[in-house]
């Protein structure tokens, strides 16, 4: 009797296995379908096995990796062996460029960033560019100054009809401890020598991108200058500009100014190179458009930007969805490529790992393509945790090489 049970039991067991084989391949043939309906338009599909941005910035400034090909060749190495595919590069900063420039040396009399000896006699982004490639990572160029200069430096002194002012005729500009000085974005000069600026990188080097950030506008109390206000008038029938910087239409108009030179340079390098990247890293929209006159959504919805990194550096994992979940930011996400800048510290702010891995979990699980973090040498070297600790965490985020997202055009 008990054999004869166990054999029924066998058999409706075997019954019961063919039956949920059968569902199962009923399922598969039209689940897919249905969640491809289903899914909401501005959520586009993310597979992180498949595609993901792991990127990071690489700085000039608190790092010597770049000041030598040995630096460059180790950093790299270990980027690679941690499953990173991007690298972002300080190019344009301080007044100065980290490659030999022939466009600097014409318009102010300098090639390379004088104050660095290890920058001299070589050309690190040409390096940056083939030790990268070789290990399977892309180069992206930052443009991190923009239109901002230092106080003191050549290409100011050398063309201070090209700094704009405030409307107290002052031109210094305080970031932390350091005075600075913007060039005018209005002005046609600027615009060439910044948009040759670009080119240079662009048809000169094997890159896979060129990006911009916030400094890519201009502080909303600047524009008072004598040749942007006589610009205001002709377009104001001799009106000048508010005297409240923060007036929405004298915003407004900055703003235009700024997206038109946008158009401009996004349409010079493709021109040269159709498959450069045009990658930007902005604050949050309403910061960026009254505070720097940056209009990234309408750079965005016109197609003037490829890539979007939104720098969302706060402690605070409530703050942190809630800039994640803004109308603009989930906008963007369904056109082009849409990942989220991580701080993982300053010289002076240590940042734990394990805010650093919430904040990269939280990404992923909001359907984000990816991340970019803030900066090298803060991932495991200027920390007061123990360097392979911080590696590990990063090892169990990144357990597979994986491709960039790509922007897919119809």
């Amino acid at each position: 009797m008990l054999r004869l049970t166990r054999s029924r039991f066998r058999f409706l067991s075997l019954w019961a296995s063919f039956i949920a084989f059968l569902m199962i391949l009923l399922l598969q043939t039209t689940i897919p379908a249905f969640s491809q309906q289903s899914r909401p338009a501005s959520r586009p599909a993310f597979a992180p096995t498949t595609q993901e941005l792991r990127g990071v910035w690489l700085t000039n400034v608190d790092s010597q990796v770049m000041f030598s090909e040995a630096g460059i060749q180790q950093a790299f190495q270990q980027l690679a062996n941690l499953r990173f595919n991007t690298v972002y590069p300080a190019v344009w900063n301080w007044g100065y460029t980290q490659y030999p420039s022939k466009v600097t040396g014409q318009t102010f009399g300098v090639t390379v960033d004088p104050r660095e000896p290890g920058l001299q006699d070589r050309d690190a982004l040409a390096e940056m560019v083939a030790i990268g490639h070789r290990r399977g990572l892309q180069i992206i160029p930052w443009f991190e100054f923009g239109f901002m200069t230092t106080a003191e430096s050549e290409l100011a002194s050398q063309h201070p009809g090209w700094v704009t002012r405030r409307r107290d005729g002052t031109e210094i500009w305080q970031e932390g401890i350091y005075d600075r000085r913007w060039l005018n974005p209005f002005h046609p000069e600027v615009q060439q020598f910044i948009q040759n600026l670009v080119l240079e990188i662009v048809t000169q080097y094997d890159i896979d991108g060129i990006q911009f950030d916030d400094h890519f506008g201009l502080p909303t109390e600047f524009g008072y200058d004598p040749y942007t206000v006589q610009l205001y008038r002709q377009d104001h029938r001799g009106q000048s500009p508010p005297s409240d910087p923060q007036n929405p239409e004298w915003i407004r108009w900055r703003a235009n100014k700024i997206t038109s030179f946008q158009r401009q340079l996004f349409r010079a390098i493709k021109d040269q190179k159709e498959g450069v990247i045009v990658s930007l890293s902005p604050n949050r929209y309403d910061f960026a458009l009254n505070r720097h006159l940056q209009d990234w959504r309408t750079w965005e919805r016109e197609g003037l930007i490829e890539e979007l990194i939104l720098q969302v550096y706060t402690n605070r994992i409530d703050g942190f969805l809630t800039e994640l979940a803004r109308p603009e930011v989930q906008e963007a996400r369904s056109h082009i490529p849409t990942a989220i800048g991580i701080l993982t510290g300053l010289k002076d702010r240590p940042i734990p790992i394990r805010q650093v891995e919430e904040q990269v979990r939280t990404v992923r699980q909001q359907g984000f393509p990816g991340v970019s973090f803030f900066f090298y040498e803060t991932l495991w070297n200027l920390t007061n945790e123990v360097p392979s600790d911080r590696q590990s965490i990063f090892q169990s985020l990144f357990t597979q090489s994986v491709i960039r997202p790509t922007i897919v055009k119809p």
